[in-house]
């Protein structure tokens, strides 16, 4: 542990801890994909695959230490995360920080098959990160303004049909699709702006949770709705500044398991009742979220 060290200093070795882990490991899994794409032979690319994986749950374990190089984050969970690395989950999140991936990886690094993040397309840019996303079969997200397809039409349901595609992909590979609903992180001003009606979460987009369960509901096994709160966050901090100058102290987690019922699985675009019902059970567990901030942060 590094509390003895200046505030300044536990930042750079946490950055440079998680800077050299993701580094190494994001360039072993391009190399990797690099066989797998010049190697087009099924039996080949699934091996391929496999050690990709192993790769990247190697990744989950490395940024897991950073809740520990510091000061020994206290978890608090209640509820269980599956033992099952070979099934298929889906996981609904509430969103404030970068922070919330690393929590993420660290709760399924153990139990879970290696989690898939529906990404905004600008990250495939990112040095390692997007290329090592992107043969990991990430789905990278063009989300289109209502400008947008005022003057292009064609872009109409365009993202929805290429999470369509993406989770094709996920039929064949154990896999734990993470949806951080809210489609953004949570701010003050992001709140203000949208009108949100909770009191520490935006308004949850229910169309791609719902599509998603649509293409993929008989396949998952059940549904992970998980609650993050980080009660020592100062207003004025960032989370990650917080976590790697070892001021975040602990973590409080909320594990709902829900069975994927026929309820749930619906054409949302094109069945009005659906839609309403779907909003309705979306917004219900938001409403449980809120209340269970609102509880850590007033203990």
């Amino acid at each position: 542990m590094l509390r003895f060290l200046p505030a300044p200093f536990r930042i750079l070795v946490n950055f440079l801890w998680g800077a050299l882990a993701t580094t190494v490991i994001g360039i072993t899994i391009i190399l990797l994909g690099i066989i797998k794409f010049i190697l087009p032979i099924p039996a080949i690319q699934r091996f391929v695959s496999r050690i990709a994986n192993a790769a990247f749950r190697g990744w989950a374990y490395s940024v897991s230490a950073m809740f520990r190089i510091s000061y020994p984050v206290k978890w608090y969970i209640e509820g269980d995360i599956p033992d099952d690395r070979d099934g298929w989950f889906m996981i609904l999140c509430n969103h404030q920080s970068w922070v919330d991936i690393v929590a993420l990886m660290h709760l399924s690094r153990k139990n879970l098959p290696m989690p898939r993040f529906f990404l905004k397309h600008q990250l495939l840019w990112v040095p390692v990160i997007g290329m090592g996303c992107w043969v990991l079969d990430m789905p990278f997200m063009k989300r289109y303004s209502k400008e947008q397809i005022a003057k292009n039409p064609e872009l109409k349901g365009k993202d929805i049909e290429t999470t369509r595609e993406k989770c094709e992909k996920f039929r064949h590979i154990p896999t734990t699709v993470i949806n951080f609903c809210e489609g953004t992180r949570f701010t003050p001003i992001k709140h203000k702006q949208k009108g949100s009606p909770y009191k520490h979460l935006l308004t949850p987009k229910a169309g791609g949770t719902s599509f998603t369960l649509q293409a993929m509901g008989n396949q998952f096994q059940e549904i992970l709705d998980i609650t993050l709160v980080y009660p020592d966050r100062q207003t004025d901090k960032s989370i990650v500044l917080d976590l790697l100058a070892g001021r975040l102290q602990s973590v409080y987690v909320y594990i709902d398991r829900i069975p994927v019922t026929d309820d749930l699985r619906g054409d949302y675009f094109n069945d009005p009742e659906f839609r309403d019902h779907f909003q309705g059970w979306l917004n219900s567990r938001w409403e449980l979220k809120d209340k269970r901030i609102e509880e850590v942060l007033n203990r």
